[in-house]
């Protein structure tokens, strides 16, 4: 009998001791609430541009007259395929009047700086106008038979860029005359952040219309917003606006653009470089204008600017007669290496090593920093530190305001 409960015991020890299944649900398949302290489920849903999701504007086009406010970016890409904007309305029998096109041209070919002519598109058979040259705003007569005008151009997030001054003028001219203006919206490549000096009254121009710094990190469609909102437009008029959002996006989704937005912006380097590069268009120095691989390098035609050679040469569609034409530049090469966000350092360096200190900077330069204080802080040596804390206060007032604009999570 005592090896019989002997038996029992060591039977219960056993079932015991073994390990039990679990009493927890399983949760692995429930999904995730999306939430703004858990934005990285959104992530990995298919970013939608504005322009794809033609459900959302197609109803404001019926029976509508329209104009289009393009160049090569506005495409949509499936599956290798790349359809403009353009074929697209007009296959679902949109009413499109006329094109409207900015710096560079509808096919995105004219030089920086270069007039764009009015011209019939060959393939549709659509007139063309331009708005770079004498015009920079539709005119009265240009819109007259307009209902809708369509603004559908991939920026790049930075002040100087003079699509979103094009699309400044488009809102107003459609304020004045009564249109509506659907921004079709694109993400900003460099839309993580905010940086750079703030542009002063006195200072605008068409390469710097607004009260924004040099990187603003709004979307066209969120600027459009702000432009519209504090009153910006001519005499504070405001337009019928209409913004088509994208879908799963933030402003740190990372997004490589399927066409280069401009002829000297080939890639994403040089997208990430322009904001520090660009001011180098207001000194006598080059950016590799001439060269494959403009916005990736700093030069000038004397050797103790640096080690890295490039020789700029004329290329049609990209730089006709480029800053030193067939001369050999000395400098640095900035292809490999991880591009930071803005920074003086570079304008500083250069500025130490060039011998003509006066010749340095040129009236353009005002132009591009946004006020006539930047170029006399470098001649004084203040360091980038310095600098930049003098913009604090203009920039934290930015950030404050743009908040109120913003469509999509930081």
């Amino acid at each position: 009998m005592k090896l019989y409960y002997a038996r029992i015991l060591l039977l219960f020890a056993f079932f015991a001791c073994k390990k039990q299944p679990k009493t927890t649900p399983d949760i692995s398949n429930i999904p995730e609430k999306i939430t703004k302290e858990n934005p990285k489920i959104e992530k990995t849903k298919t970013l939608t541009l504005g322009i794809e999701q033609i459900g959302e504007y197609q109803s404001l086009l019926k029976d509508k007259k329209v104009a289009l406010v393009v160049n090569h970016s506005s495409i949509i890409v499936q599956k290798n395929i790349k359809t403009h904007l353009v074929d697209t309305l007009l296959s679902h029998k949109v009413q499109i009047k006329r094109v409207f096109a900015p710096e560079h041209g509808f096919r995105g070919d004219a030089d920086a700086g270069e007039t764009v002519k009015n011209e019939v598109d060959t393939k549709t058979g659509l007139p063309v106008v331009s708005l770079y040259g004498k015009n920079k705003k539709p005119t009265a007569e240009q819109i007259a038979d307009i209902d809708v005008v369509i603004f559908d151009i991939q920026d790049v997030g930075v002040r100087f860029f003079t699509y979103i001054s094009t699309m400044h003028y488009v809102m107003e001219a459609c304020a004045e005359n009564n249109k509506m203006c659907i921004i079709l919206d694109r993400p900003n490549p460099n839309g993580d952040y905010v940086a750079g000096t703030v542009l002063q009254k006195g200072f605008e121009s068409f390469i710097g219309m607004h009260p924004i710094p040099v990187v603003h990190g709004l979307t066209v469609g969120e600027l459009a917003q702000m432009i519209n909102g504090e009153r910006w437009l001519k005499n504070g008029v405001q337009c019928n606006l209409k913004v088509i959002p994208l879908r799963n996006y933030t402003h740190q989704t990372p997004y490589i653009l399927p066409v280069k937005p401009s002829p000297n912006l080939p890639n994403p380097q040089s997208i990430r470089l322009y904001p520090s590069l660009c001011f180098f268009e207001g000194t006598p120095l080059s950016v590799g204008r001439g060269t494959d691989f403009p916005f990736q390098v700093i030069g000038y035609p004397s050797k103790n600017m640096g080690e890295f050679t490039f020789t700029p040469v004329s290329k049609i569609g990209m730089a006709k007669n480029p800053l030193f034409e067939n001369q050999v530049c000395y400098g640095i090469d900035l292809r490999e290496i991880k591009a930071p966000t803005f920074t003086l350092s570079y304008l500083i360096d250069f500025y130490k090593k060039y011998p003509e200190k006066d010749k340095y900077f040129s009236q353009f330069f005002d132009k591009l920093a946004g006020n006539s204080l930047l170029k006399e802080q470098i001649k004084k040596g203040i360091s980038e530190e310095e600098i930049k804390k003098t913009w604090q206060t203009d920039l934290d007032a930015y950030k404050k305001l743009r908040k109120k604009y913003l469509l999509y999570e930081e």
